[in-house]
């Protein structure tokens, strides 16, 4: 496990929870590829436009989203993450908790993909891993 792409990933956490854009762009490729959690709405994200557009769509559907890492695991050069999400919807006010794996590559210092998966399974085969 390369720790500075572990450590890279924990800071694009912070930079979502304490809604710092720049930051988090600051991590990103220029060329990033994004699948996230409502890729049948978004569709596929690429670049830094790809996550401003995912930034703007998401905290303004759950304005107090929130993650916390509860476990990470590491493959080659890939961070997986579970992370437990909780925030309100911005109309409806109700409140949601559920945990996912944040599956990310990482490249030079810099995310060159990242992808949001249902199951560890999953993040594992997004990847293009196994067992």
């Amino acid at each position: 496990m390369s720790q500075e792409n572990v450590e890279l990933a924990y800071r694009s956490y912070d930079a979502v929870n304490r809604r710092d854009l720049d930051a988090l762009l600051a991590l990103m490729d220029e060329d990033v590829e994004s699948v996230s959690r409502i890729v049948a709405v978004e569709g596929g994200l690429h670049g830094h436009a790809g996550i401003r557009r995912w930034w703007d769509s998401w905290f303004s559907a759950f304005p107090d989203y929130n993650i916390e890492v509860v476990e990470v695991r590491d493959r080659q050069d890939f961070v997986f993450a579970a992370f437990r999400a909780r925030g309100h919807g911005a109309s409806s006010h109700l409140p949601f908790e559920d945990t996912v794996w944040h599956a990310s590559r990482w490249r030079r210092g810099k995310c060159i993909w990242w992808r949001v998966c249902a199951t560890w399974t999953e993040a594992l085969e997004a990847a293009g891993l196994s067992e």
